[in-house]
């Protein structure tokens, strides 16, 4: 597939590495393609959503990402607490 942010010139394609400066805003777009777009992202620190007067408006980090693992290994009877021995 093809990916790329509306804010920049480049479309990302099988094979691209694309690096992220960390508080720069943009707005991800998958093409139309014969491909589906697949993408795996690293996420180090949080993202934040901006509105449209650039402030922010929401944001989702590291206790996001937690409570969204504890949610579901309590549902797949794992146990929620099972995440707790992964953090130091």
């Amino acid at each position: 597939g093809r990916w790329g942010y509306l804010e920049q010139e480049w479309t990302a394609t099988a094979g691209s590495f694309v690096f992220e400066t960390p508080g720069e805003g943009h707005t991800l777009v998958a093409y139309e393609s014969d491909e589906p777009m697949r993408c795996f992202f690293v996420v180090k620190g949080p993202l934040i959503w901006l509105d449209e007067n650039g402030e922010s408006c929401g944001h989702f980090d590291v206790h996001d990402y937690l409570a969204l693992c504890r949610k579901h290994y309590a549902e797949t009877g794992v146990g929620a607490d099972v995440i707790d021995a992964l953090i130091r």
